[in-house]
């Protein structure tokens, strides 16, 4: 039982950090209508900036948070701003080729900025260690803030999307453009606003996993797989969607490695073609949502 309990604290813990960076994708999917082959290159740059942060300038973890995901939300501004508003009226295909384009590029600016080599970044020391935890279970503090931050990240999003006006209006520019704007709403704001807020998340969700995985130039091609996966199980462009399907994916690498380690590297795949034998277009997709 013990080893299950911690299976699913796993779980649970894996499928909220890929809830933080799924979710950006689909709110940029949701906005733009551009499937962002490089948000695992934010991913990336996230964690990156928080190694620049924290090993170069000496900031605090604390700040660094703060500071990192911002930093890469203004260069998304700058990419919004001078290479994807050109596509946004084309198939969505121009928008993939180009995206995957800008991942090129930023993994490669990586490797010239910091080097091919790994990186490592250690927790602040009030979350080092691990904590016990009843049933004589015992289980990594960082990995508790981690879970912390994913729900916290969970709720502050729900509120943004039901409860202010700044939400609305993301989802209305969402449902119908053209309304929106005849309701004079400024929807090229709301587009750049909404890509830069994607690559916020999915900064966070760097700059948060940095201490816990090794920080290298690779980093961002899994996360972006492991991301389009939850996407597809939940339905692309789905906020209910992000959650259910990083959750199963959580579960997935959870159970699957504890349990089944030499399936463990196709199960998410085996999970992803059943969706979408069974239900194309993911299993809440019918619920689009910004």
């Amino acid at each position: 039982m013990a080893g299950l309990g911690l299976a699913l604290l796993n779980s649970l813990d894996i499928g909220l950090l890929l809830f933080i960076i799924a979710v950006g994708l689909n709110i940029i999917f949701g906005v733009l209508n551009v499937i962002n082959f490089a948000h695992g290159a934010l991913y990336m740059l996230g964690a990156y900036m928080a190694f620049a942060l924290m090993a170069g300038l000496g900031l605090p973890f604390w700040l660094t948070l703060l500071v990192a995901p911002l930093v890469v939300a203004a260069v998304a501004i700058l990419v919004d701003r001078s290479m994807l508003r050109f596509v946004y009226q084309r198939e969505v295909s121009d928008s993939l080729l180009l995206t995957f384009a800008l991942l090129l590029i930023l993994n490669e600016a990586v490797r010239l900025i910091w080097g091919t080599g790994i990186h490592v970044i250690d927790p602040p020391v009030p979350l080092r260690g691990a904590i016990d935890l009843p049933g004589g279970l015992s289980y990594p503090r960082y990995s508790v803030f981690v879970l912390l931050v994913g729900a916290c990240t969970l709720v502050g999003l729900w509120l943004l999307f039901n409860r202010t006006r700044l939400g609305k209006i993301m989802r209305a520019a969402a449902l119908d453009r053209e309304m929106a704007q005849v309701l004079c709403i400024n929807t090229r704001l709301v587009i750049t606003g909404a890509f830069a807020f994607g690559a916020w998340l999915a900064a966070l969700g760097g700059a948060v996993a940095a201490p816990m995985r090794a920080i290298d130039p690779g980093m961002g091609d899994k996360i972006i797989i492991e991301s389009f996966i939850v996407v597809v199980i939940g339905g692309l462009g789905s906020f209910p969607g992000a959650l259910l399907g990083a959750i199963i994916l959580g579960l997935i690498h959870g159970l699957g490695g504890r349990y089944l380690p030499d399936a463990n590297l196709v199960l998410p795949y085996i999970g992803m073609a059943l969706v979408l034998l069974f239900k194309p277009h993911g299993l809440m997709g019918a619920r689009k949502s910004a």
